[in-house]
């Protein structure tokens, strides 16, 4: 079992929401965390049934559970929360009018929005849970991690492109469509493979659209539902003091390097290629972001590119730290021609260049040239922004 870095630490005072994309393990980290705690778990049938017939049951039992002096009654968990929507204002009145704390688990908040559901007008905390990180994962593998991805089920197998296939044939193009509100299934699956083709880079609309055989609206509707049901997320541009012209739009990304790659059909990923740079640099990203969300920094990010072609990575923060992602073991001049641009129109707190390299440097510019690993540890020990 892993150790998780996210601790609910807020919801000893307070109702919390806990996010993610499936197999994440969000069901595991609360039966970790809360091991006595009352839970419904809505993807029992017969929890589900009783529940969507009757959702006053949940009322009436918490209720029960309060006058019987169980000490334990305060705090209830119900996962996958979004099957039943109408609990939410049972969940609200228990809050509202008898203290009740809930851990509100699941896959995404879309139903909810989209039927008009109760979300608790802000007095419930937002977690998101991500796929395993560089520090939960004893003897982390950079390689296995860029072909598998770092769900908790997939990550250690000896079959992980079995798992993928299911993961992404049962979760990705039926559940996952479904949201879509369409009949056709065909054209969501070929936006899906297309997504993944150009994971990481600037979305074109039109392209995609033409592509899949629907409209830029719907492509727009499509990029929304991977959003809003936590398998894909956008990487903005940063336009900060802008000297030379800078392109605007924004970049998306899956939420996981290997359902990245077997939605695309890229077979395995070895080191030294193209894929394999790509995968690269879409793990630290990655990492990146998830540790924006545990730290509690909430740092924003975002990527950086010219007109004329300079690019940086990523933005951390406020110009805190430029991250250049190269894998290669040699970082060389020529691969620093984009953080010196950006180094020159809008400067950085620190600039680093994550690689393969086997040791850190630093050039007469003071660019950190730093390998993976150390920089891993060095982001999960809160050294960078500091």
């Amino acid at each position: 079992m892993y150790k998780r870095k996210l601790t609910l630490t807020l919801s000893s005072k307070h109702s919390c929401f806990l996010w993610g994309p499936r197999q994440t393990g969000k069901s595991t980290l609360l039966k970790t965390l809360f091991p006595k705690t009352k839970r419904y778990d809505l993807l029992l049938s017969t929890e589900y049934r009783r529940l969507v017939l009757k959702p006053s049951l949940l009322r009436e039992e918490c209720l029960a559970g309060l006058q019987s002096g169980d000490s334990d009654a305060s705090l209830v968990i119900i996962d996958e929360v979004q099957k039943v929507p109408e609990l939410l204002d049972e969940v609200h009145w228990l809050i509202e009018n008898h203290g009740l704390r809930f851990i509100l688990c699941g896959s995404s908040a879309r139903k909810l929005k989209r039927g008009g559901g109760n979300l608790l007008g802000g007095r419930a905390i937002r977690y998101e849970l991500y796929p395993l990180v560089f520090p939960e994962i004893p003897n982390f593998s950079l390689e296995r991690a860029a072909n598998a991805g770092t769900l908790p089920p997939i990550y250690p197998s000896d079959s992980p492109d079995a798992l993928l296939r299911s993961y992404v044939g049962d979760y990705l193009q039926e559940e996952i469509a479904a949201e879509a509100l369409t009949r056709n299934i065909p054209a969501f699956s070929r936006f899906l493979e297309v997504a993944a083709l150009s994971n990481g880079e600037l979305i074109n609309y039109s392209n995609i659209a033409s592509e899949c055989g629907v409209s830029p609206p719907t492509v727009k509707e499509y990029y929304q539902i991977l959003v809003d049901t936590l398998v894909g997320f956008y990487l903005s541009a940063f336009t900060k003091r802008a000297k030379r012209r800078v392109i605007r739009a924004p970049k998306f990304y899956l939420f996981d390097p290997g359902v990245a790659a077997h939605l695309a059909r890229r077979g395995p990923v070895v080191p030294g290629s193209e894929l394999f740079g790509k995968a690269f640099e879409h793990l630290i990203i990655a990492e990146i972001r998830a540790h924006s969300a545990y730290s509690q920094l909430h740092y924003p990010l975002a990527y950086w590119r010219t007109a004329s072609g300079y690019e940086v990575d990523l933005v951390m923060g406020d110009r805190d730290v430029a991250v250049e992602i190269k894998s290669t073991e040699m970082v060389r001049g020529r691969h620093l021609k984009g953080i010196r641009a950006f180094m020159e129109e809008s400067p950085p707190r620190r600039a680093i260049v994550v690689s393969l390299d086997p040791k850190s440097r630093r050039t007469a510019d003071k660019i950190e040239i730093t390998p993976w690993r150390i920089f891993l540890e060095h982001l999960w020990e809160n050294k960078l922004l500091h």
